[in-house]
């Protein structure tokens, strides 16, 4: 079935291979963006190509007005958002006793914040249609923690436990609400690791290879299906056996 998704940062990395299969199994698409409309119009560009429906949308999902203007015109655009997929996401690495007040704030922001004003935004149609995936990009980091990471680990951490209580409401309304768990994904945040850290985390992880972002993708069009609907408050680790 045919239903809107809206992908937050969907215009790269792992947002942008989220976007472009749901759009393969059959949903509208609102790719959303925050400083790239260029790439953006690229996936949007690449959903119509093959056939699908798809339109870019800049705002700053961080930001409480923004977020409403942005659930306004995907509704214009496709229709009320069925399918919310909590992707934007930054980070600002440091050891904690370094670590600035202004890096704390901005990865809570973006990781977090988002995710709460994303998902009220479009709670409401869900709840009055009784159907609803909302599913939320979080971490290996908010599972294990990871040196250097400390605000971006709490911001992922704090995900999960959001994500539980919110499914715990919304569970008997035909919502579901999970998170996906990525470990090192071949992404333009893991190329500025380094060849020594990266051959690391090849190491580490049990298939011997990086993550892609179309296994990430994949994970998140099961939990967007239809069924998928007894399956909530759950966190699906994508991460090639790292954390085992």
């Amino acid at each position: 079935m045919s239903r809107v998704a809206l992908v937050t940062g969907g215009s790269r990395g792992i947002g942008r291979a989220i976007a472009l299969g749901l759009a393969r199994g059959g949903h509208r698409v609102a790719v959303n963006y925050s400083t790239r409309p260029e790439a953006a119009e690229s996936v949007v560009q690449e959903i119509r190509s093959n056939g699908g429906e798809a339109i870019a949308v800049g705002a700053d999902v961080s930001d409480e007005e923004a977020v409403g203007r942005l659930i306004r015109e995907v509704g214009e655009g496709l229709g009320p958002v069925e399918v919310l997929v909590n992707n934007a996401g930054v980070t600002r690495d440091g050891l904690l006793a370094r670590m600035s007040s202004d890096d704390w704030d901005r990865v809570i922001e973006v990781n977090l914040r988002s995710a709460f004003l994303c998902t009220k935004a479009v709670m409401r149609g869900m709840l009055k249609n009784r159907w609803g995936r909302i599913i939320s990009i979080g971490s290996v980091s908010g599972l294990a923690g990871n040196p250097g990471q400390a605000n971006y680990a709490a911001s992922k951490a704090a995900v999960i436990g959001f994500t539980k209580s919110i499914a715990k409401e919304v569970g008997g309304r035909g919502i579901t609400v999970n998170v996906v768990a990525p470990g090192f994904i071949e992404t333009d945040m893991t190329a500025e690791l380094g060849e020594a850290a990266l051959e690391a985390a090849i190491s580490a992880t049990a298939v011997g290879r990086l993550g892609r972002p179309e296994d990430v993708a994949a994970a998140v069009a099961y939990l967007a299906g239809e069924n998928a609907g007894f399956v909530t408050g759950q966190v699906i680790v994508v991460d090639g056996g790292l954390t085992i």
